[in-house]
């Protein structure tokens, strides 16, 4: 097996052949998909030896760089040690963009070269118009990594999509593409060409298994005036689900069609989102006609759920949190006397969420983490790393199920033993802007960017901070983490945040992460709904989704107001009353005294 500075010369070598001088190496599919993708496409991790699901690699003559973003920092030190790969620290001071980086480094008349299934039209436009001032061209025909990987490359994905049925969607496919055509009709628009991997499912009312822990298949769709197309391999239809589509009226097209399809069209009015298609389509789309770059209405009709979806989603997180409780049940009292490790942990919560009734699959890779391990945001325990997990310091564990009901996301940091004062009051920190954030009561027009001080203030008067959103997005048995709504930074870099809508869910999950130390995270997941309306206007709040407690251990209540007290103290009653029911006479006992009212 080639090393990873072995891929890398290869790599130089058939650049020097086609004479590339610098080329790009991102972390999507042929769908744009921004974070998880099946094995086939993870040119980017192959190449670099860096696992995490976020970045890109660049490539000169005598350079290698990974960039990546602050969640993924800790890990990426560790994964490129020994190798010619050097870090860069996205959004860190001196640290140009991987675009800023490919155009200053393409030399006068050169060439960048990456593979144009999956970098976006706009991205490549952009660094088209750059370079021609440089006299410089593209070279986008190839996938070099994909050649260097050779027969060692996983096969794409072949799984069977499925029909998710109307009692846990509670919208016809039917008004869906209704609602898509009304927003076509305001731009006069003959095509919408759908190419994320959520909007078809969403649309058709179909899931796949395609991607490792998000239900989708590789597909792309296109709505007409008059009908709808869906572009997948025929390999993947059961005969259920061509009755289905018939049913419908959906027309299938293998997966490949869809560029003939593009080729075909002349003089039309095209919706697409350039972000979201990719060069190879795009460059497949003749002239004549007309295209209207924006995003998927659908990303919004996903983002706010509808009645059916919210009801189902409640569901799903009662399972998930008699799941979780359970295992902190667990884990408080075995540890020390059985052997325990990360990987041990997060095996008995997959085994205690495969019990729950409609469990699918986890909703992404449990994180486990013991101490310092816990300060890599998005680490991932192997069989090297694996650590013994001791009756001492905490336990992070961020995971999360799909449900046929619902998609659940929440983070406790256990405590499993004695604390330092220093863990105490971090942990009771971050608790604090976790309270702060569940209790938020905003005006219509509020986006996540304006509410995230609010996670962060208790740790910023520290001057402590954590390098990351405070909260995503999550779809309804779809990928767990979607826009276009979130609570992030009001940085620049970050653009701009969705309005937060009555339906929407989203994350709230600020942390500490302190490297090779400790990483401590609270996590769960609310939803939008409205508050009074009144002179200033339409108010909402968050409703609370999760229940599990929080860990009574860490807990310092010097740290917290009144308020907050009060907050916790009904949030627990809530959580004993939702969740002990489904627990049995000793879990019963434990959860009474882990979530009895706190006194000063």
């Amino acid at each position: 097996m080639m090393s990873v500075n072995e891929r890398i010369e290869q790599l130089r070598k058939l650049m020097s052949d086609k004479n590339i001088d610098i080329y790009y190496v991102p972390n999507e599919d042929d769908h744009l998909s921004a974070e998880y993708t099946a094995d086939f496409f993870k040119c980017k991790s192959w190449l670099s030896g860096f696992s995490g699901e976020s970045g890109c690699v660049i490539v000169t003559k005598d350079f290698a760089g990974l960039w990546t973003d602050g969640r993924f920092f800790t890990q990426a030190e560790k994964e490129l040690k020994g190798t010619c790969v050097t870090l860069m620290k996205m959004g860190q001071k001196g640290v140009p963009t991987p675009m800023q980086y490919l155009i200053e480094h393409t030399p006068e008349y050169g060439v960048l070269g990456f593979d144009g299934k999956v970098v976006s039209a706009k991205q490549a436009k952009n660094l088209c118009e750059a370079l021609e001032k440089k006299h410089g061209k593209l070279y986008v025909e190839e996938d070099l990594v994909g050649e260097i990987w050779g027969a060692d490359r996983p096969s794409l994905p072949s799984e069977k999509v499925f029909e998710h049925d109307l009692e846990y969607v509670g919208e016809s496919v039917e008004n869906k593409v209704n609602r898509v055509r009304e927003v076509m009709k305001t731009q006069r628009a003959d095509a919408f060409v759908l190419t994320s991997l959520e909007d078809p499912c969403w649309l058709l009312n179909i899931r796949g298994n395609d991607i490792e822990c998000t239900p989708v298949a590789y597909a792309f769709a296109m709505v007409l005036n008059e009908g709808v197309v869906y572009y997948i391999k025929d390999e993947k239809l059961s005969r259920e689900v061509k009755e289905y589509f018939a049913k419908e009226n959906i027309t299938v097209k293998p997966y490949e069609a869809l560029v003939d399809d593009l080729k075909k069209m002349n003089n039309q009015i095209i919706m697409a989102d350039l972000n979201g298609l990719n060069a190879y389509l795009f460059s497949n789309i003749d002239k004549s006609n007309q295209l209207i770059d924006t995003k998927s209405p659908i990303e919004l009709f996903r983002a706010v759920k509808n009645s059916v979806e919210i009801k189902n989603t409640k569901n799903a997180h009662i399972k998930d949190g008699v799941a979780v409780t359970k295992f902190v049940y667990w884990l408080k009292h075995q540890v020390g006397k059985i052997e325990m490790s990360e990987m041990i942990a997060q095996d008995y919560l997959y085994a205690l969420r495969e019990a729950q009734d409609l469990y699918m699959e986890p909703s992404f890779p449990t994180i486990s983490a013991y101490r310092g391990n816990a300060a890599m945001m998005h680490y991932s325990a192997t069989e090297e790393s694996n650590a013994t997990v001791y009756p001492e310091g905490f336990l992070l564990v961020d995971s999360g199920g799909t449900y046929k009901d619902g998609t659940t996301d929440i983070t406790r940091t256990i405590s499993l033993g004695k604390l330092t004062e220093d863990e105490k009051k971090y942990y009771t920190l971050v608790l604090k802007g976790h309270i702060s954030l569940n209790t938020a009561v905003f005006l219509n027009g509020t986006t996540g960017q304006n509410l995230d001080i609010l996670a962060r203030k208790p740790l910023w008067d520290l001057n402590v901070n954590y390098q990351c959103g405070t909260g995503h997005g999550v779809g309804h048995v779809l990928g767990v983490h979607e826009g276009p709504h979130g609570i992030r930074p009001g940085n620049p870099r970050n653009g701009e945040a969705a309005v937060f809508e009555e339906g929407m869910i989203v994350t709230n999950e600020p942390g500490v992460y302190i490297p090779d130390q400790l990483g401590i995270r609270i996590e769960n997941e609310l939803l939008v709904v409205k508050d009074i309306e009144n002179y200033y206007g339409q108010w909402f709040r968050f409703e609370q989704l999760t229940f599990a407690p929080y860990d009574r251990d860490a807990i310092d209540i010097s740290y917290l107001d009144d308020q907050e007290l009060r907050y916790l103290n009904a949030y627990h009653k809530e959580v004993y009353e939702k969740i002990s029911p489904f627990l049995n006479e000793e879990e019963k006992s434990w959860l009474a005294k882990e979530t009895a009212e706190f006194v000063r």
